[in-house]
């Protein structure tokens, strides 16, 4: 096995934006904005732009490691300790699909009660946010190549739910060959192709890089206790709530907290692993994945009904609610800034409810 490199320490013009880059996240406003609006007016109720669908809102506790290695020793993970979390698992797109329509699953973790300088204009004071989904890269390279795919997403939204459906199965299908095949297309399940699996048998990756301290890295978060691991690959029956019914079934019926580990993949090689491009997912040769924390969910209700529809509505979860040791980088990260901000603003307009950050 070749000899890892050393971290590569971030440098300001490693950032490089586009000429037409606002004008794609301009873009991406208005599509992803059209969409909140369309679920909006149709449901009488707002909801994510993208994130819709919450699956599961749950408590949990990070550990973080001791004894950490200088280079991964930074930032949240500079000292060990524990944080209590909110976690909510969800899948997009804009509107309230069944779950019969498969989408990517995804995950997001609130880090509660961190200490630290925040990242310029970020309003927020206690909380570290990781958004991640069960693919390791983008579907675009950046934000003009993902106005395309967002236009098509927009063009169904709350259209044609039983269209919907069918192209689903369909992709489906396809994904499923080519997977026997040794391949993977992150395309084709963004479109509805993703196969009708267990969400917590999934890993999730942020799939875009941020500052690790003086170095650049990408977070995951992989299934590590045997409960979770039992899942990997399990298939979901094909209801309209398959997947917030299995998630409520498997924290109701727990032994023993439910754990995962919190990996980053450092920076070591530019070229292989570039910070603007986020469809090129790292290479592990060049920088294996690291256990920096653990995160432990206990027994639970994964889903209260009302109740956990009125919490959704006054949260938000955004890579940008950060440290500025954990700072987004890239183009993604920088028109997710600024559109997840006007989907915020609109949605909580939309419903007449404040989101706010939960308490320590």
């Amino acid at each position: 096995m070749a000899q890892v490199q050393p971290p590569i320490i971030y440098r300001p013009e490693y950032e490089q934006t586009e000429l037409d880059e606002q004008h794609a996240i301009d873009q991406l406003i208005e599509v992803f904005s059209g969409m909140a609006r369309t679920v909006a007016d149709h449901e009488g109720h707002a909801h994510r732009a993208v994130h819709a669908k919450g699956q599961a809102l749950l408590r949990g506790w990070l550990e973080v490691e001791a004894n950490l290695p200088e280079e991964l020793a930074q930032g949240l993970f500079a000292q060990a300790g524990g944080y209590e979390t909110l976690i909510r698992l969800w899948s997009p797109p804009a509107e309230q699909l069944p779950d019969n329509v498969s989408t990517p699953r995804a995950i997001a973790l609130k880090v509660i009660g961190v200490q630290g300088e925040r990242v310029a204009g970020d309003d927020e004071a206690h909380t570290q946010d990781f958004l991640m989904v069960n693919g390791p890269a983008f579907s675009a390279p950046g934000p003009a190549g993902f106005v395309r795919s967002a236009k098509l997403l927009a063009a169904t939204t709350e259209k044609m739910p039983r269209t919907k459906r069918v192209i689903s199965a369909t992709l489906r299908g396809t994904e499923a060959a080519l997977e026997a095949l040794g391949g993977e297309s992150g395309k084709l399940k963004g479109l509805g192709g993703e196969p009708q699996h267990h969400p917590l048998g999934e890993t999730f990756f942020t799939q875009v890089p941020f500052l690790y301290g003086p170095y650049m890295a990408k977070f995951s978060l992989a299934p590590l206790s045997p409960a979770l691991l039992a899942l990997r690959d399990q298939h979901l029956a094909s209801t309209p709530e398959a997947q917030r019914e299995a998630i409520t079934e498997f924290f109701s019926t727990l032994d023993a907290p439910a754990e995962w580990e919190l990996r980053v993949q450092l920076c070591r090689n530019l070229e292989r692993m570039p910070i603007e491009d986020a469809s090129v997912p790292w290479p592990e040769q060049d920088s294996p994945w690291q256990t920096v924390a653990r995160l432990s969910i206990p027994t639970q209700t994964g889903w209260d009904g009302h109740a956990s529809e009125v919490q959704e509505d006054s949260l938000a979860f955004a890579p940008w609610h950060a440290l500025a040791a954990h700072r987004p980088l890239g183009a993604v990260n920088r028109a997710r800034r600024q559109v997840m901000a006007a989907s915020r603003e609109f949605r909580s307009g939309f419903n007449g409810c404040p989101i706010r950050e939960p308490g320590r």
